[in-house]
């Protein structure tokens, strides 16, 4: 099923945004709805020569303006750089969306903490550093409004067996988010998060579920919707989020998922499996029990 954009036309006009992790994938899909709607686009990631095929892309597709700025989330210094180079180019940014992420399956005990460091270091501290990096220029120039979203995850909430470092990185910055949506509110900046179940995206879900793993364990076929979510779902949620119709949520996380994670909370939900027959079969024990 394919999914068209909710937004009216130039909903963003006038507005700039900054997506890290905007070359591929969620990031870039979202970077392109915004686009399209209007907002002005810095797109960031280590690999400068992704940045200039999207930005490239992007713009001959919406008619918009993509501009690509090379940081690695990991260094403050390039951090600091990327945002005075975007404040120069566009004067003001009103979104920062935090999106930059690593992950990997692996048995916790078989890692390193060299491996656990590096997701933390890109997802935790990549989007503590560039929200304050970000922050301290908008509070200083009593800028009147600005808008952070932060793309968690499912297991933000609940952990996550063989994904332990994202999980850890994930949840610091779902509390990060809705500490900062009470502390900040009074310099008129919003947080909120958006927690994806599978959206499956070539580079991320290749180490996640790679060779023939990927068919094993079919996510589409587990969630209860039975298919897997579209990016231009994803995206219409996120500039919703961003937007000035959001005002009044604050502080929140969002799940987008399909009713997957509820599936696995539910204690009882696996008896979906059940057919007809087995539940009159069921029904009828019951009864005997009742009478006994």
């Amino acid at each position: 099923m394919q999914h068209t954009g909710m937004f009216k036309e130039n909903a963003f006009a006038g507005k700039t945004a900054i997506i890290t992790g905007g070359g591929t994938g969620l990031g870039k899909a979202m970077a392109k709805y915004l686009m399209e709607l209007g907002a002005k686009v810095v797109i960031t990631s280590r690999k400068m020569d992704v940045l200039e095929k999207t930005s490239k892309e992007l713009e001959a597709e919406t008619g918009g303006v993509c501009f690509p700025i090379a940081c690695d989330v990991r260094e403050h210094l390039q951090i600091t750089q990327m945002v005075d180079t975007a404040i120069q180019k566009f004067g003001q940014i009103d979104i920062l969306i935090n999106n930059a992420a690593g992950n990997f399956i692996s048995p916790t005990e078989r890692l390193s903490a060299r491996a656990f460091g590096v997701i933390i270091d890109i997802v935790l501290k990549g989007t503590v550093n560039c929200t304050m990096e970000l922050a301290k220029h908008w509070i200083n120039n009593k800028q009147t409004k600005a808008k952070v979203l932060n793309i968690v995850t499912t297991y933000a909430e609940t952990g996550s067996a063989f994904v332990v470092p994202s999980a850890t990185a994930k949840a610091g910055v779902l509390a990060m988010t809705r500490s900062l949506a009470v502390e900040w509110a009074k310099y008129n900046i919003w947080f909120n998060a958006i927690a994806p179940g599978p959206f499956p995206t070539k580079g991320a879900w290749d180490r996640l579920l790679p060779g023939e793993m990927a068919k094993k364990f079919d996510l589409g076929a587990r969630n209860p919707l039975k298919r897997v979510g579209d990016h231009q779902e994803l995206a219409n949620l996120a500039a919703y989020l961003v937007s000035d119709f959001s005002d009044y949520v604050n502080g929140e996380c969002v799940t987008i998922d399909g009713g997957e994670w509820l599936q696995g909370a539910g204690q009882f939900n696996l008896l979906n499996q059940i057919d007809s027959s087995q539940w009159d079969m069921i029904e009828q024990i019951v009864k005997n029990v009742k009478g006994s």
